[in-house]
Parts: structure tokens; sequence; C-alpha cells
């Protein structure tokens, strides 16, 4: 998201050299939303993917509907009537004739989840779509999504700064054999270890987060300063330390962390390259609170039009071999997908995080 809004300025040259960093350290999966800069960031992409020599059907593309942005703010619509016409300005911007996985980006108050799903379904009939997934749903709304068409993914909010998932949406959806796509993985930028106060003002995504206003700033500042020694001490950055505490949280996790910077995308590439003790995890616990101060803005749940919000591109490996394991849950109830799906030998990571589109 953020190479087409919502933190700050961005050069198109430099976030197609981001994604082909990505790519080079062996992303293979690309996410972003067709209200992303309103389809600039799906064009991005498109181009990114087109200029990167790598072939198109060695990577994975997901994209999302349902936030409609305009010159008069922003509204929510996941009509049927009109979800066909979003995935073909979609497949015609990102350059490519299938969509690997298509996300209700919020559900529409206005219509039942089970029609918007069951529009999108259709998508999929026709060869146009390869699976469904949906974001920032309820509990409720995933099952209720799920009995319609198997869905793939759910997207939320979660890292080590914002916890409240685990105790939702997370066991829902491990109870459907639904994978779980964490965004903002490094807490909106929180967790990189280089957030400055200028750099948060230059982020209205930012600057609208009681997260980072403020008192409020300034005692998590002090949490992400515990959590980089913490990192040190086992040769990480805090931005890997982060991502290599969510990949421990299962093997159905796929977090999709964001940048527009060529070497942060390799550097959250190489967070792959750790894997978390027992006696690491515990000791996080103990070192940082479940909730940070400030509490998390409102998802975005509306009827009518609202100034601009912002969103995020990430990165992900094997999806196709993932989604098809999702979508056959094993007999504990939770996804089947295998270590060696996410983890092809410890010194190639192949994923990192793509430019940012949330």
């Amino acid at each position: 998201m953020g190479l087409s809004q919502g933190y700050g300025p961005a050069d198109d040259t430099e976030s197609i050299a981001a994604i082909h960093a990505a790519l080079d350290a062996g992303v293979t999966l690309l996410d972003t939303a067709i209200s992303y800069g309103q389809g600039h960031n799906e064009a991005l992409v498109g181009r990114a993917v087109a200029s990167s020599g790598v072939p198109r059907d060695n990577l994975q593309i997901a994209t999302k509907f349902g936030i409609v942005r305009g010159d008069h703010g922003v509204h929510l619509d996941a009509h049927p009537d009109r979800v066909a016409g979003y995935c073909d300005e979609s497949l015609r911007r990102l350059g490519t004739e299938t969509i690997d996985l298509y996300y209700l980006h919020r559900v529409d108050p206005q219509v039942p989840i089970e029609e918007s799903i069951g529009a999108m379904s259709e998508l999929v009939s026709r060869g146009k779509v390869r699976h469904l997934g949906v974001s920032e749903v309820t509990a409720d709304q995933l099952r209720r999504a799920h009995a319609i068409h198997p869905i793939a993914a759910v997207q939320f909010e979660w890292s080590l700064m914002w916890r409240e998932p685990e105790v939702n949406i997370v066991p829902a959806a491990r109870q459907l054999g639904v994978g779980l796509v964490p965004y903002s993985p490094l807490g909106r930028g929180l967790l990189g270890g280089s957030l400055s106060t200028t750099s948060v003002a230059e982020s209205p995504f930012r600057a609208n987060d009681p997260r980072f206003n403020g008192s409020s700033l300034t005692a998590n500042m002090r949490q992400v300063d515990a959590l980089a020694s913490f990192a040190q001490s086992r040769s990480m950055t805090v931005a890997q330390l982060a991502l290599a505490w969510l990949l421990a949280q299962g093997n159905d996790v796929v977090p999709i962390p964001g940048t527009r910077n060529a070497q942060r995308a390799q550097e959250n590439a190489a967070a792959m390259r750790y894997h978390l003790e027992a006696k690491d995890l515990a000791a996080l616990e103990s070192m940082v609170p479940c909730k940070w101060l400030g509490g998390r803005p409102p998802v975005l749940r509306c009827t009518g039009y609202h100034p601009a919000i912002t969103l995020t591109v990430g990165a992900r490996p094997c999806l196709e071999t993932h989604l098809l394991a999702l979508n056959a849950p094993a007999a504990s109830g939770r996804a089947s997908l295998s270590k060696n799906h996410r983890r092809q030998g410890a010194a190639e990571p192949y994923w990192a995080g793509a430019p940012n589109t949330r």
C-alpha cells in the first residue's frame, strides 16, 4: 500500500526496484488491492512483474476488492452485480489472466456476505480467480463465507504489538482450516526499528493511529527498544524478530510485511532463516505486553464516504501449494501446510515483504 498511499511520498522507480528485490530474494506472492492508490498499486505490481524476468507461472498474485476510493472519499461496495466488473479491472491493471487469491477487502454492510462470496465463487468457476479470501471479518462472518465457498485465507492485523486476533478470528479460522495472513506484521513500521517522529508525521496512516501519538508513542518506542536488545542478542534485527515470532505461531501463518525499500525487502526475507525456540517465545511473552498503549484505530466499516485511509503489498512463497493445503484441513481441524512449504532450507529464504499496500 505504501507504494501508492498512506506512508508519505513514493517513487515508482524505487517501488518497482523494491518489488524486484523481493522477487530476487525468492518472493513468490505479491499482495495488493484495487483501493491502494485507486488502482495505481495494482498497475505498479503488473509493471514490476512484467519487467522482472520471472515467469508469471512462478508467481502468485493476490488482490482485493470492496473498498472504493474516489474524489470524495472512500466507501464500501461488494454488491454481487459489480464483483465481476471489479475483477476484470484488476486483471487488466495487473496484466494477468488469472488472480491467484481474490479477497473481499471489507464486508459491505448493505450486502449479506453470502451474496458477495457467491458472486466471487462464480469468478472461480470462470477461471478468472483460483482461490477466495476475506479480510477484517468477524468469526461469524468467516463461518458464513466459508459455508458458501471454501475460504483459503483471512487477512487481519496481527503482530507483537496487536494480538487481539488470537482471541477470536485465529481460533475460528483454524477450526475451518483457513490460512492466517497477518498484515502490518511490523506494527505499521513501529517494529521495523527505525521509526522517527518525522516518519510518523509524514504518514497519515500512522498520524491517525493512537499508538503513534504523544505519550503512547513514547511508551511504545521503549517496548521496541527492549525488543531490539533481545533481537541483537540473537544476531537479528527487530523486524526479523517480529516476523520470526509470527512464523513461530504456526505453519498456517503467512505474514505479509510491507516495505518501499529494496534493502528492507532483503532483510525481511532473511527472517525465514531464524527459528524461535520455546524459551525465546516465553521470554518475549514476559518482555512485552499483549496490548500496547494507544489502541487500534477503528476498522473501516461504513455505509457512506469517509476520508481516504490507507492499505499494503506483501509477499509469501509457494501460495499454490499452500492454498491447496488450506482447502484440505487435516484431521486436527488445522491447515495441513507442511514446514517444507514454508522453509525450503534455512539458508535460502523464499519470501519477503514487498511494497506496502494494506
